[in-house]
């Protein structure tokens, strides 16, 4: 069969293919790549988990991108320094936050003049989850949950319980878990979770909420009791120690973690946000990140944008409410 190639086809041709050559690199079904160097923003100090992401994040989209990509830490005023810097930056994929629950989900509630708003903020997926624990001294005859209830309705007030600072997550964990219980402790902010742990250790206070590390070590050591893990499931690390909704039923619902995401500027184009989901996605299913997160107890959590907007949602909805029970009003510094 011959095929007449006429004036006009071969001029209509010609337009389809100058009109591909000038279209993005997207709009041809190819990847978003960033042009120049990627900051990405930890809005806390070195060692932490959020730098921990921040810096596992940041070797993954330099080697698959083929730019550098350079973590800043940021941090100050529960996280909030770093993500207001990040957020005055351009939405055009240069520039990413590492998150967690402070910054991007208890913020909201808890502090009278926060300069950013929800909005400002765009979810692209969660990295991992890590649950808090509970633990308690020797000294006390506790060793599960259901045994921390039974004593507080036996000795009301006479327990005191320690967390890493005001408004934390391991701070509202234990306030949640007291609202649920209709019980009460007092509790003793400490300034970080060094200063909390060590006074737990010490039988200065007898009971601790905390993240998982650094209790878990001395847990194992025998030096403190896990009551429970605070998530949802049991963590993998320690497939021992129950959760905290598997001991009462007013617990059925209790969930709590600390969960580290990654974000961007509201703002951010589709292809661009598509492009680092699936580079959170990579590095969530690699091997060499699931035995980092595995060291620390952490299970990796990829979903897509509109999954971890909902979760964001959810999460900001609860620690609300918890905040809103409790009273608690705070400054940013």
């Amino acid at each position: 069969m011959i095929i007449r190639i006429t004036r006009r086809r071969a001029l209509t041709g010609a337009a389809a293919i100058s009109a591909a050559a000038i279209l993005p690199r997207s709009a041809l079904g190819q990847e978003w790549k960033p042009t120049e160097t990627v900051r990405v923003i930890v809005p806390a100090a070195p060692g932490g988990s959020t730098d921990v992401m921040g810096r596992l994040l940041a070797k993954q989209l330099q080697t698959n991108w083929g730019q550098n990509a350079v973590v800043e830490n940021k941090s100050g005023a529960g996280g909030t320094i770093g993500t207001l810097e990040a957020i005055r930056q351009k939405p055009d994929g240069h520039t990413v936050l590492i998150g967690n629950p402070g910054p991007n989900a208890i913020a909201f509630s808890i502090f009278r003049n926060l300069s950013y708003k929800p909005e400002q903020i765009l979810p692209v997926s969660n990295i991992i989850r890590i649950p808090n624990i509970v633990s308690a001294h020797p000294s006390v005859p506790i060793k599960s949950i259901p045994e921390l209830i039974a004593y507080l309705k036996a000795n009301p007030d006479k327990l005191t319980y320690a967390s890493s600072g005001t408004g934390q997550s391991p701070h509202l964990t234990g306030a949640w878990f007291l609202q649920l219980t209709g019980l009460k402790m007092t509790h003793a902010p400490f300034r970080g979770a060094g200063p909390a742990l060590q006074a737990a250790l010490a039988g200065d206070i007898q009971i601790l909420f905390d993240n998982l590390f650094p209790t878990l070590p001395q847990v194992e050591d025998g030096k403190l009791n896990a009551l429970c893990v605070t998530t949802a499931e049991r963590t993998d690390r320690a497939p021992k120690i129950p959760t905290m909704r598997e001991s009462a039923p007013e617990l059925a619902n209790f969930d709590v973690s600390s969960w580290f995401g990654v974000f961007l500027p509201a703002g951010a184009p589709a292809p661009v946000v598509e492009a680092l989901n699936k580079q959170v996605k990579i590095l969530c299913e690699s091997e060499e990140s699931k035995k980092t997160f595995a060291a620390m107890g952490a299970r990796p959590d990829h979903g897509t944008p509109a999954e971890y907007a909902q979760f964001i949602q959810n999460e900001t909805k609860k620690f609300g409410a918890i905040i809103e029970k409790e009273n608690l009003k705070m400054d940013v510094n």
